[in-house]
C-alpha cells in the first residue's frame, strides 16, 4: 500500500456522524476530511480560503459542506460553525487542524512572527474547541481532536515560536480533556512529524537558506531523521485521527499521540 493511500480501517460507529475540520482544504486537514468521509461521516471543511474549501468539499464522496473561517476571530468562528451545524444537521466531531508557521532564528523573531503563530495555532484551537465544547456539553457527547506537532514535544531550531504555540495546544488539550471527561467528552491531539505538505515545502526553502544547504539536502535530512525511512504523508496522520474519533479510542482522552515515523521525542 502506498503511504498516500487512505487508511483502510473500518469504523462503523462513525457512520452518519457530523464533523468540522478546520484548515481542511489542503494538506493534513484535507487528508483527515477524506478519511472521515470514507467512514460515511458528513464533513464541513472550514478554511480561510473559501474557494479551496468548496473545491475540497465537492471532491469528497457523498454530500459535504464548506465554510470560510478565520480561526483568529471569534465572530468568524461563531458564524462559520453555526452555519456548518445548520447545514449538516449537527456536530459530533471537531478536528481543530488549522495551523501556520514561519521560520527565523529566535533572536531575530518579530512581534508579528510571534503573534501570527500564536493567534492561529493556539488561540484558534482555543476558540474552536471552546465553541464545540459548549455544544457538546449541551448535547451530552462529542469528540475533539487537535493537530499539534512533533515541535510540541521538542523545541525546534528556527521554530521556537511555532514550538511554543504547539506546546500550548498540548497543554490546552490535556486541561480541557480533564474538565470534559466526567461528561463523556473526549479531547486528544496528534503530533505529526515531518509531513509532506505545502507548509513543509515553504519550510524547506526557509531552512535551506538558514542552514546554508540546498532544499534537496534539507529534504534528505528530514528522511534521515525518520527511523521508518521515508517522509511522512498527510494520510499517515489521518488514519490516527480517525482512530481517535472512533469508539476504538473510547477510553483515551488527554493524549498527544506522536505520529512521527519514530523520530525521538519526550
Amino acid at each position: 500500500m502506498s503511504p498516500n493511500d487512505l487508511p483502510v480501517q473500518s469504523c462503523p460507529d462513525l457512520k452518519s456522524k457530523k464533523a468540522i475540520v478546520t484548515g481542511g482544504a489542503v494538506g493534513i486537514g484535507y487528508a483527515i476530511a477524506r478519511a472521515l468521509a470514507a467512514q460515511e461521516v458528513t464533513v464541513t471543511i472550514a478554511d480561510l480560503n473559501e474557494d479551496a474549501a468548496i473545491k475540497a468539499a465537492e471532491s469528497l464522496p457523498g454530500s459535504h459542506h464548506a465554510v470560510a473561517v478565520d480561526v483568529r476571530e471569534r465572530g468568524s468562528v461563531d458564524r462559520a460553525f453555526t452555519d456548518a451545524v445548520e447545514k449538516i444537521g449537527g456536530l459530533d466531531i471537531l478536528i481543530a487542524n488549522a495551523g501556520v508557521s514561519t521560520m527565523r532564528p529566535a533572536v531575530d523573531l518579530t512581534d508579528e512572527d510571534w503573534d501570527f503563530n500564536m493567534d492561529v495555532n493556539a488561540r484558534g484551537v482555543f476558540m474552536c474547541n471552546q465553541w464545540a465544547a459548549r455544544r457538546f456539553l449541551e448535547q451530552g457527547h462529542g469528540v475533539i481532536t487537535n493537530t499539534a506537532s512533533l515541535a510540541a514535544k521538542v523545541g525546534a531550531p528556527f521554530l521556537a515560536h511555532y514550538s511554543a504555540s504547539k506546546f500550548a495546544v498540548v497543554g490546552w488539550t490535556q486541561g480541557l480533556a480533564r474538565e470534559l471527561a466526567p461528561k463523556g467528552i473526549r479531547v486528544n491531539a496528534v503530533c505529526p512529524g515531518l509531513v509532506k505538505t505545502s507548509m513543509q515545502d515553504r519550510e524547506i526553502q526557509w531552512e535551506a537558506t538558514l542552514r546554508g544547504m540546498t532544499p534537496e539536502e534539507v529534504f534528505q535530512d528530514y528522511i534521515s531523521q525518520t527511523p521508518l525511512g521515508r517522509i511522512e504523508t498527510p494520510e499517515d496522520v489521518a488514519g490516527v485521527v480517525v482512530f481517535l474519533c472512533s469508539d476504538a479510542a473510547r477510553f483515551m482522552t488527554g493524549q498527544a499521540l506522536n505520529v512521527t515515523g519514530g523520530i525521538y521525542t519526550t
